[in-house]
């Protein structure tokens, strides 16, 4: 019987189990990777305290932290189900069951798919959804990135270092995302950005060489070796049917991080908080975890 089980270990899970393990609480954190979205990024120069770090770099120093205090960690160990029974929380993934009195769920987002033709078929063979994690591998090549929103904004500013030219495919009228970002990307040469366009179908062989894009009803070809699918992300919460989420599939919490279910709290980009940004999920991760410390201080077991 633990005190607390965490699920996810990106931001929000690794700053819920250091505070929890400040707290003395016996915590176990399960999670099918450390360091979550944080690790895709590619630079960030908005995380207090680093004026400039990587993804990757950042990410490594959040797991650094976790594993000083020793505790109980299964990685690559997804949960598969939550359910309350009494006072008791069970949590299953596909190699156990664990009991805990509370149970934070920071399990983040996960990519969206194109869902066009050859979109599966060419998956690791051209076809990728993350640039910090791929883009090395199409070094001097055409790429195209899909999206238009900080993610995919992210994904041309790191990729304009790495590739010979980026095509920008965006479905809307204009790119959203950061005014910094969108200036450096409109002012280079190395980029050419579609708006209101859409892709129809990923070509190719063995691997991708071209894609099909239809702009405002005429389709045309763009020769690619690389496509990187920045669309949007979603919640990874499924495993929780029973807990109340929004019209976006984000569990919904209050200001105490505390969900619909008494006892079951949640941290992050998978939580219905506004705006998703690595120093408010860890921030999230923290308050989740001391209302966690409060909720068992108060019930009796």
């Amino acid at each position: 019987m633990y005190d607390l089980i965490i699920i996810g270990a990106g931001p929000a899970g690794i700053t819920a189990a250091v505070y929890a393990a400040r707290k003395r609480m016996k915590t176990l954190v399960l999670t099918g990777n450390i360091g979550g979205q944080a690790a895709w990024s590619g630079d960030i120069e908005n995380y207090t305290g680093y004026q400039f770090i990587t993804g990757p770099d950042l990410a490594a120093k959040f797991e650094e932290h976790l594993r000083k205090y020793g505790l109980e960690l299964k990685d690559n160990e997804q949960a598969t189900a939550v359910k309350k029974s009494g006072d008791i929380i069970q949590v299953q993934s596909a190699k156990g069951s664990y009991e805990a009195r509370v149970v934070i769920i920071a399990s983040g987002k996960r990519t969206k798919d194109l869902n066009v033709p050859g979109e599966n078929e060419f998956k690791n063979k051209g076809v990728t959804y993350c640039a910090t994690c791929d883009g090395p591998l199409f070094s001097g090549k055409d790429v195209a990135v899909i999206g238009g929103g900080n993610s995919a904004l992210d994904a041309v500013l790191q990729l304009m270092n790495i590739a010979k030219h980026v095509y920008l495919i965006n479905i809307t009228a204009n790119l959203g995302g950061d005014a910094v970002m969108r200036e450096k990307i409109e002012s280079s040469k190395m980029v050419t950005i579609l708006n209101n366009s859409r892709v129809n179908a990923v070509l190719g062989e063995k691997f991708v060489n071209a894609i099909k894009v239809i702009k405002e009803g005429k389709e045309e070809t763009l020769a690619v070796q690389g496509v990187f699918v920045e669309i949007g992300l979603i919640p990874n919460s499924e495993f929780a049917p029973d807990i109340e989420r929004n019209q976006l599939g984000e569990i919904k919490v209050d200001c105490h991080n505390e969900t619909s279910i008494s006892g079951i709290f949640a941290a992050g980009d998978v939580t219905d908080v506004p705006e998703k940004q690595i120093i408010i999920a860890a921030g999230e991760g923290s308050k989740a975890a001391l209302s966690a410390f409060r909720y068992l201080s108060q019930h009796k077991f």
